[in-house]
């Protein structure tokens, strides 16, 4: 009995605070009310403004895809961060999963060599995410630490976070995938005016099916602005270790080559300099795949493969590509030898 009565009473102190709490929150509330009550009546500042009807007010500037700010990046706190990035752990994991080779690199001695290094516009192909770190770790001094990536404004700047792990880890710059801007392009003369260099994707994109794609005139014309020789690169293994659709790598071989510096001729249009850049790089494969020697005469004949593979569809196409694979001793190139079956 004396239990049933002490919970009743606990009962009757519970509804007693709750009251009594109730009661605090409803006069701090009306205390606030009246404190605010003034500001009611009051406009702009301490209210939004009123907008008249049939006037559309503008939306604010966005600050992703190829508006995103990205010159914090090239600040020193930045950029000794990023040092320490690309030569620690970056470096680490690019000589674990690819094992690259470089070769060319000497066809860059004269440039290097120079009291003062002129910016350069790097233009390798392009299969995989892996190639802007394998890039990194292969372009040499003076360029690697002062280096800037375009990179694709549509996917690599959708978010404040993506955008600005970009911006820190690789010093990517926004740029629009289907054609160069003024503004990006006058973003880019002025960085490469102040030392920069460039590494950009002639592509624009990574292969969707192993072969390469025809290149876009972004170099060609970024050159013609800049003045900035254009190198031509050949980056091969890249997509058996990590191409488009795969979700983790698979440790791999890869070679990159470097090609000769190319300038535009006097009097040649974007559109030429382009196919003379396509064809640099395309040289670059064929001796990835053979040698020095072997691509140099087969240019000379007309017969280095086009980057872009041969004319053919489905299945005929991914054979072609797996046969050229087996020419060279990169990536895949070190699985069995493909054999038919025998039926008896």
């Amino acid at each position: 009995m004396a239990s049933l009565i002490g919970k009743r009473d606990d009962k009757i102190r519970n509804v007693t605070n709750l009251k009594r709490a109730a009661r605090a929150a409803g006069s701090v509330e009306s205390v606030l009310a009246k404190a605010v009550k003034p500001l009611s009546t009051k406009g702009f500042p301490y209210r939004k403004p009123n907008v008249p009807r049939g006037v559309v007010v503008p939306r604010e500037p966005s600050k992703l895809g190829a508006d995103f700010e990205t010159t914090w990046a090239r600040k020193y706190p930045a950029r000794i961060g990023r040092v320490l990035w690309t030569e620690g752990p970056m470096r680490l994991f690019i000589k674990g999963v690819a094992s690259p080779e470089i070769h060319g690199a000497d066809r860059l001695e004269d440039l290097r060599t120079r009291k003062n290094p002129p910016p350069l516009i790097f233009t390798p192909n392009h299969h995989s995410h892996l190639d802007t770190p394998l890039s990194i770790y292969c372009i040499p001094e003076p360029w690697r630490h002062k280096l800037m990536v375009a990179a694709a404004a549509d996917y690599f700047f959708t978010s404040k976070v993506r955008g600005s792990a970009s911006a820190l880890a690789l010093n990517a710059l926004p740029l629009d995938r289907e054609s160069t801007g003024r503004k990006s392009a006058d973003q880019i003369r002025d960085l490469m005016a102040d030392g920069w260099s460039l590494l950009i994707y002639p592509e624009g994109g990574r292969s969707p099916d192993g072969w390469g794609q025809d290149f876009k005139g972004g170099p060609a014309y970024l050159s013609a602005r800049t003045g900035a020789p254009v190198v031509p690169m050949f980056i091969d293994g890249t997509g058996p270790i990590f191409g488009k659709g795969m979700k983790r790598p698979k440790p791999g071989r890869t070679k990159v080559v470097f090609g000769q510096p190319l300038m535009p001729l006097e009097n040649e249009n974007t559109r030429r300099f382009n196919a003379r850049i396509e064809a640099a790089v395309t040289l670059l494969g064929d001796e990835s795949l053979t040698d020095y020697w072997t691509s140099r005469r087969n240019r000379a004949e007309g017969k280095n493969p086009k980057l872009t593979g041969p004319e053919y569809n489905g299945w005929r196409r991914q054979w072609a590509l797996t046969e050229q694979r087996q020419l060279g001793d990169m990536g895949i190139r070190r699985r069995q030898k493909r054999r038919w079956p025998d039926l008896g």
